[in-house]
């Protein structure tokens, strides 16, 4: 094993890894799917545990003691997404808990962006990222169309050969009616951070952008009083970040345009998804992000240094990220994320090769919106790393690739 300066604390990993009882139970197997979802720590299975064994009630509904504290939960939970995303004026943003990432993005698009646009005007949204993260805006553009309203959709640029918006390319595609860009932290085939501070350059000081965060957050720092994250709504999936399916919420700063607020009768929340999300934050507050940031990088570049120099093999993405080198700007780093193909055995059956070595990735179109017919029918093989992930199994992982060469 490595133990150069960048690798990761193995004391410390293996105490945050044994907090996985589904990992620690299943020796035999490694799960590579965490972009997918998250498994959950002790902690938050805990809180679960507890809330469903001993003040288990509705939100909002009674006055009883049980009714209270679950009122309470729900109610700390919004306050606690704000804290761990480094809010900077609480005072005016609001949390809005949803069931995921696609419910919070379509909740942005029907609720506050239809009530913002105006007939003419233009928004830009990423068709190469995914589909949660164009449909609801597509959507969008159709129920203001159906009132007479006409919205221009105009697709943010990519640079194919990374994987990254093409920046460059801003500048023909903003113009003086651009009043709404949706865009993405982390990448979920590529691995890196689109670099969202040259978005807002882009557009000037004025233009609300939408962040989907559901690759980045419990996977990286987020600190929104930083000018780099200067962006109007973050919406994420809590069981991406520890806590359990059907959570998440999207964060809105409220300074451009009107407040959101959610339309309808919401009904009864996740009251223990609630729980979850708030053991989940606490818990990555105790490990520290920074540090599972910085070991799930190093395990990044450990698996794609290898796998570049495997000739079978086309990795998808930035290929400046290949090369060894912590020195590498942070847009051109894989967070957690490698995406690839055999040049001759097709995804799906690589998938399930690497499951007979047990080993349990995600093979086929990865859910990414703007791919042709050849795309969606070859796949690719996506391996997406977490915390109790180990230099031991991006080993084995690589030595099983290898002997398919």
């Amino acid at each position: 094993m490595s133990h150069g300066p960048h690798a990761p604390d193995a004391d410390w990993q293996r105490t945050v890894r044994a907090q996985f009882p589904i990992i620690t139970g299943h020796p035999d197997l490694t799960y590579l799917d965490s972009a997918a979802t998250s498994q959950k720590p002790d902690m938050v299975l805990d809180a679960v545990h507890t809330y469903l064994t001993s003040s288990n009630a509705n939100a909002g509904r009674g006055t009883y003691p049980w009714a209270n504290q679950t009122t309470e939960a729900v109610r700390r939970a919004r306050q606690r997404v704000g804290e761990f995303l480094g809010d900077p004026e609480p005072d005016r943003s609001t949390v809005h808990l949803t069931g995921g990432t696609t419910e919070g993005l379509r909740t942005v698009a029907r609720d506050w962006l239809t009530g913002y646009l105006c007939d003419g005007d233009e928004i830009l949204v990423p068709y190469g990222d995914h589909r949660a993260n164009l449909d609801p805006w597509l959507e969008a553009r159709d129920l203001l169309a159906a009132r007479g309203v006409d919205v221009r959709v105009r697709a943010l640029p990519y640079q194919r050969s990374s994987g990254d918006y093409d920046h460059r390319a801003l500048s023909r595609v903003v113009g003086p009616r651009t009043r709404f860009v949706a865009a993405t932290h982390v990448h979920h085939v590529y691995g890196g951070d689109m670099n969202v501070h040259r978005l807002r350059a882009a557009v000037g000081p004025d233009v609300p952008i939408c962040l989907d965060a559901a690759q980045s957050v419990g996977h990286l720092p987020i600190r929104l009083g930083d000018p780099a994250l200067d962006v109007d709504f973050v919406v994420f999936s809590g069981h991406k970040a520890f806590a359990l399916p059907g959570t998440g919420a999207v964060w809105a700063r409220n300074t451009r345009g009107p407040a959101l607020q959610p339309t309808g009768w919401q009904g009864t929340p996740n009251t223990v998804g609630a729980v979850s999300l708030t053991a989940a934050l606490d818990w990555l507050d105790m490990v520290g992000v920074d540090r599972v940031s910085a070991h799930v990088t190093a395990l990044t570049t450990r698996l794609t240094d290898r796998l570049s120099h495997l000739s079978a093999y086309h990795v998808a993405g930035c290929s400046a990220s290949l090369a060894s080198g912590t020195g590498l700007p942070a847009g051109q780093r894989r967070h957690g994320i490698v995406t690839f193909r055999h040049r001759e055995i097709p995804s799906d059956d690589l998938g399930f090769i690497l499951y007979s070595h047990g080993f349990m990735v995600r093979a086929d179109s990865l859910c990414q919106a703007g791919v042709d017919d050849t795309q969606s029918r070859n796949g690719s093989v996506r391996v997406s790393l977490h915390v109790y992930n180990t230099e031991e199994e991006i080993d084995r992982l690589l030595a099983v690739l290898a002997s398919l060469e």
